[in-house]
């Protein structure tokens, strides 16, 4: 049984990282193009606006592995989100991620906060940019986890520099005019 719990935990590590090369060279050659390409977000909503900057910094914060930064960015999103109906419970787990100085535990409850707000954000009235919705398979112990960035170049949030870019692009959230 052992022996095949660490086959599958290799060949889901090896999986990971054959698409972290594939999209490294594939970046590589559109990284200009991408980069001039890219048009910062812009919510309807200036309350939505808000909980995605929140969220965007908290999760640039886990992706440099800064558990203080972390702490700082959750304890700025609690607010965006207690101030906007319907999203209090949300709030409880960024009080969480604000309350702990454990980097494991910060990542772990951005798994639910993530699952949260990406619905919020699939029903956010988007004017520019584009958000994209991404997955790292071996986050959580090999149960996945799914995030929200700005670009489409993987910047791992639940592993930082052990495993930056490990993850893919799920989906687009973008302007009805481009839809």
């Amino acid at each position: 049984m052992k022996k095949y719990i660490g086959i599958a935990v290799l060949s889901t590590f090896i999986a990971c990282t054959n698409s972290q090369q594939q999209q490294s060279a594939e970046t590589d050659t559109t990284s200009t193009k991408t980069a001039a390409a890219t048009t910062p977000v812009e919510l309807a909503d200036p309350e939505i606006e808000n909980i995605y900057n929140g969220y965007i910094s908290l999760k640039n914060a886990l992706v440099n592995s800064n558990p203080a930064a972390s702490k700082t960015a959750a304890a700025a999103l609690v607010k965006s989100l207690n101030s906007h109906e319907g999203c209090e419970n949300t709030a409880l787990i960024a009080e969480k991620i604000a309350g702990t100085d454990d980097l494991k535990s910060q990542r772990k409850d951005f798994t639910a906060l993530s699952s949260d707000v990406i619905a919020l954000f699939k029903h956010a009235d988007l004017k520019a940019g584009k958000i994209y919705v991404q997955h790292c398979p071996m986050a959580n112990n090999g149960d996945g986890g799914d995030w929200l960035s700005s670009e489409a170049k993987i910047r791992n949030p639940y592993y930082g520099d052990e495993m930056m870019e490990c993850g893919n692009v799920l989906e687009e959230i973008q302007t009805a005019a481009v839809k």
